[in-house]
């Protein structure tokens, strides 16, 4: 039995018709750029990040953009992030003309290592970027510690519903960042029908300049301040995410029901590292990502068995060819590039069956005789 890394007409045909009358209310009223069914999703973010203000945009990745430049970032900045994420993270801070400035991560968590930062940290540092990385939020509270005042931007992306405690309380993927970063691409927990984003802060003087970033620099039509983006969300992505939002908390808990049926059928595979999820953590499995030292041997099994996989990601940040004119060299984040050689994602969606599960257990425990 083949099993997709991902199946979003699973998902789909279980919400095919709330979706699609969320979309044609606005079809029929025809009010397609922002408005109120962006202003009512933003108004469910915030209540679910419980943050005070949300601003939809365009997509993830200007989700960070407007992000960084919202608290300053630009030529002669640094801004302090993990090499072992996607793209967006260091893309866009090199396209608001900040330089990016990688520290290693965690072996165990995959997230930033704190204590890393701290020895990163200049003068010119203008932010500190954690990546929730696989949907597990990270340690923002120490993080902030080392940041000393500087802003604290958390790449949630992966981790919208996501949550940790912190000082005894839990806090949600989002609230205790100076911004917060969401992506509705698809693929994550909570995806659109197409590209759409979203920052959520506590700082009301930086919620009003995400806006008027998000808007061309105007606040007033036809009158700009700064030069921005057009970076609306799309009023038909919020008409779907609206639909969704609703199931997420369920998806997301038959994730971790996933990932604790992958842990026992893995435990006794000694060659495979299950995620590790620290007890204050509550962790919403973007990805379900294991460690083997024979990684590519492994993929080329579970293709023949046609098992859906991923590797997020096979080439760390600080070694990829566009960032070669900031000069880092093979082992300078030394976690970071033995993770990318070991990781592998396998299939975690919520729709998937109990045959498909036992069918991706029986694969990779087959790879290792067991």
């Amino acid at each position: 039995m083949p099993v997709p890394l991902l199946d979003l007409r699973a998902q789909h045909a279980t919400i095919r018709d709330e979706v699609v009358a969320s979309i044609m209310k606005v079809v029929d009223d025809q009010a397609f750029i922002l408005g109120k069914p962006v202003a009512d999703l933003e108004c469910h973010i915030a209540g679910l990040s419980k943050t005070k203000y949300a601003v939809g945009c365009a997509n993830g990745t200007d989700a960070l953009l407007i992000a960084y430049r919202a608290v300053g970032a630009g030529r002669g900045s640094e801004i302090v992030t993990s090499p072992f994420t996607f793209f967006a993270t260091a893309g866009a801070i090199h396209n608001v003309g900040a330089t990016a400035v990688f520290v290693d991560i965690d072996p165990k968590t995959f997230n930033i290592n704190p204590a890393a930062v701290g020895a990163a940290i200049t003068s010119k540092t203008k932010a500190v970027v954690p990546v929730d990385l696989f949907g597990q939020v990270a340690a923002i509270e120490e993080v902030a510690k080392v940041a000393k005042g500087i802003a604290v931007i958390e790449d949630a992306a992966q981790s919208i519903g996501a949550r940790r405690k912190i000082d005894g309380e839990w806090r949600m993927a989002g609230e205790t960042a100076t911004i917060g970063t969401f992506s509705f691409f698809p693929s994550k927990n909570l995806g659109g029908y197409g590209d759409g984003g979203a920052v959520v802060t506590q700082d009301e003087g930086l919620f009003n300049e995400l806006k008027r970033l998000r808007t061309h620099g105007s606040v007033t039509t036809y009158f700009h301040e700064v030069v921005g983006y057009n970076s609306r969300l799309d009023a038909l992505q919020a008409a779907a995410l609206l639909a969704k939002l609703p199931h997420l908390a369920a998806w997301s808990a038959k994730r971790r029901a996933n990932a604790a049926f992958y842990n026992q059928a893995f435990a006794d595979v000694a060659e495979v590292v299950t995620p590790y999820t620290e007890p204050v953590s509550e962790s919403i499995f973007n990805q379900y990502t294991i460690r083997v030292s024979r990684r590519d041997d492994l993929k080329a099994h579970l293709a023949s068995k046609g098992i859906g996989h991923s590797v997020y990601y096979p080439l760390p940040l600080h070694l990829q060819p566009c960032f070669a004119y900031l000069g880092y060299k093979e082992g300078q984040c030394p976690e970071a590039e033995r993770a990318s050689k070991e990781v592998l994602s396998l299939p975690i969606y919520p729709e998937l069956t109990q045959a498909q599960l036992d069918e991706v257990v029986a694969a990779v425990r087959g790879f290792f005789g067991k």
